[in-house]
């Protein structure tokens, strides 16, 4: 892909983004007037629908004020301790050019080829083959690598998955990635308390009064609060998903772009297929890694592009060579640390004793004859001197 076209789908993406996150905030207060309309089922009981939605939007507009709020203090604490909450959740630590020369040095000349300021470097104690950055700005970047794709993989396609992550970075990905993980968050959780109200607040719709006078909406108010929670959940999912989705093939050419190397973004790329599970790792952080194992029952629901494809928009754009699936050797699919001393001296093979061969048993000296002599052979001619045997 020209470097034009590449940095005007750049352009474009961060645009599509944006909009996106607009999106998610309005279904913020979608939720919340169907909360609304719940809080005018349990305050005016079994009423007429018209006047149930009337009171509802009552509810609603006086609580926009505290919901922005209550968003807004819940991004500012993303904003701020995000990085370690997916610390802890991982398994993940800071490391210095001291601990892990070989990726820090590799980071380093990626950032200063292309003067880019150089993120934190965190290693997640993992066997997976993965890695992901995250932050909100300058300050908070970080690209965490787990155990295992260091060992897994060569300088080069190291190098190539440093270049993607950097990439994500400098095309603002990651920020946009926190937002919409900790909005969508906000999503579920404000659905959750929705859907606990309804189901477990025992709540009956029953004949009242007001049924003669046109009663009877509460019920539709309840299914009307219940499909605005479903729908809003739905599309949260599928605009999260398409953040991620669209941003990959960019991100692969854009290490390619900084490598000059596609070839190694194609074998980085077969070497983490199917071996990317962190564990521990929850739905949202594993969206923001390289590769995401998980896969939904249709494509819609893929947080990632299958492998498959990405390697062939790099075989179509960059002109690398896609060497197929790639079987690693069984001991590398292996957890890091599931062995421990005890057992591999249990596991490692039995060593065999060989008994020491037993020694010959004296023999009685055997009586001297004419012609023994105690210096060997006496027709050997070298041991005679002139004057009779050599001694």
């Amino acid at each position: 892909m020209a470097a034009y076209g590449l940095y005007t789908h750049i352009r474009a993406n961060r645009v599509r983004s944006i909009f996106l996150i607009i999106g998610l905030f309005f279904l913020v207060y979608l939720l919340s007037f169907a909360g609304a309309l719940f809080a005018a089922v349990m305050t005016e009981g079994d009423a007429p629908l018209d006047y149930l939605m009337w009171v509802a939007r009552g509810y609603f507009v006086g609580s926009i004020p505290f919901v922005t709020v209550g968003t807004l203090i819940w991004l500012w604490i993303a904003w701020q301790f995000h990085q370690r909450m997916i610390d802890a959740v991982v398994n993940g630590r800071d490391v210095t050019r001291q601990e892990e020369p070989r990726l820090y040095n590799l980071l380093e000349n990626l950032c200063i080829s292309r003067g880019i300021p150089m993120p934190k470097l965190k290693i997640v104690e993992d066997s997976a083959l993965n890695a992901f950055a995250t932050g909100m700005n300058e300050n908070q970047y970080a690209i965490s690598v787990t155990r295992g794709l260091m060992s897994r993989l060569d300088d080069r396609e190291l190098e190539a998955v440093l270049g993607h992550e950097l990439t994500h970075i400098r095309n603002g990905d990651v920020r946009m990635m926190v937002i919409a993980v900790v909005i969508a968050g906000v999503i579920s959780f404000v659905g959750e308390i929705i859907y606990r109200g309804i189901f477990r607040s025992g709540v009956r719709v029953r004949s009242s009064g007001n049924r003669g006078k046109g009663g009877g909406g509460a019920a539709i108010a309840i299914l009307i609060a219940l499909a605005i929670v479903a729908i809003a959940w739905l599309l949260s999912i599928v605009i999260r998903f398409s953040l991620s989705r669209t941003r990959e093939y960019l991100a692969d050419a854009g290490a390619v772009e900084l490598t000059k190397d596609p070839d190694a973004m194609i074998m980085a790329l077969r070497k983490i297929e199917n071996r990317g599970e962190i564990a521990g790792a929850t739905a949202f952080v594993m969206e923001m890694c390289v590769d995401n194992p998980h896969s939904g029952f249709v494509d819609i629901f893929s947080t990632h592009p299958s492998i498959e494809r990405r390697v062939d928009a790099l075989v179509r754009t960059a002109g690398g060579r896609d060497p197929g699936p790639i079987a690693l050797p069984a001991y590398e699919d292996e957890p890091l640390g599931e062995i421990g001393p005890e057992e591999e001296e249990e596991e490692a093979p039995a060593r065999i004793e060989v008994p020491p061969s037993p020694e010959p048993e004296p023999q009685p000296p055997r009586p001297r004859g004419p012609w023994d002599y105690p210096r060997g052979n006496p027709f050997d001619p070298w041991q005679w001197g002139p004057w009779g045997p050599r001694r």
